[in-house]
């Protein structure tokens, strides 16, 4: 190690208190966080590229400084869905800080990464109380029936005012007017557990019918329109 020259012709003065880390939360125990190694959790990161024109979605499952699981979602650009495929394969198996300094092929990803890097090393997970954490394979409870991720999409224009396209329960089929024209229910089919349906061996047209619902005052609409097509 080369010093300058003003420091080397200083004096030595004894170091003092040396308290070492403030302890974080991790699965359940304090931990006195000096590497990598010693960081543990789960939890979520969200990114976005520098046009902001998509977003990622990234929940990792770290058990003592390795990247045991990965979930990435993506949202609003079509290749990032091709990154997703890529960061996915070079997630696992690395350590938190190995993945931090990896080109995660998507700017959106690579900001996600950032923000859950730092939620992991600060102790602000999802799991920074629960003992042991989660197994692996936690992160698919977040997607439900199907494994499809929660995506909601709407359209609103001040002409001719709202279209729900898609909630959490699904892809919106039809939506359900007042005699204000004002929506108070929609319709929709589990798009996931219908395909897991047909995969399974249902009758399409069954496994449709199947898993058609609807939600609000739906039954007591005056109209109903498409929200694609009208």
């Amino acid at each position: 190690m080369n010093y300058s020259h003003e420091v080397e012709r200083m004096c030595p003065v004894a170091k003092g208190p040396n308290h070492g880390p403030a302890p974080i939360p991790e699965e359940g125990r304090w931990v006195k966080s000096t590497q990598i190694s010693d960081v543990s959790g789960l939890s979520h990161g969200v990114g976005w590229c520098a046009p902001q024109q998509g977003a990622c979605k990234l929940t990792l499952n770290v058990k003592n400084g390795v990247i045991e699981e990965a979930l990435v979602e993506t949202l609003g650009c079509s290749g990032m869905t091709h990154s997703a495929a890529m960061a996915a394969e070079i997630l696992t198996g690395k350590t938190i800080l190995e993945a931090l300094n990896t080109d995660l092929v998507c700017d959106a990803i690579n900001v996600a990464m950032r923000e859950i890097f730092l939620q992991l090393v600060y102790g602000r997970t999802q799991t920074a109380f629960s003992e042991d954490g989660l197994p692996i394979g936690a992160s698919l409870e977040d997607l439900g029936k199907g494994l499809r991720s929660q995506v909601g999409t709407m359209f609103a224009t001040s002409a001719k005012g709202v279209r729900y396209m898609e909630m959490a329960e699904g892809y919106v089929l039809s939506l359900a007017l007042d005699d204000k024209n004002e929506v108070i229910g929609y319709k929709f089919v589990r798009l996931g557990k219908m395909l897991e349906d047909i995969r399974h061996g249902v009758d399409a047209k069954e496994a449709f019918e199947k898993n058609v619902g609807t939600y609000g005052r739906y039954d007591g609409a005056v109209k109903y329109i498409d929200p694609r097509e009208e």
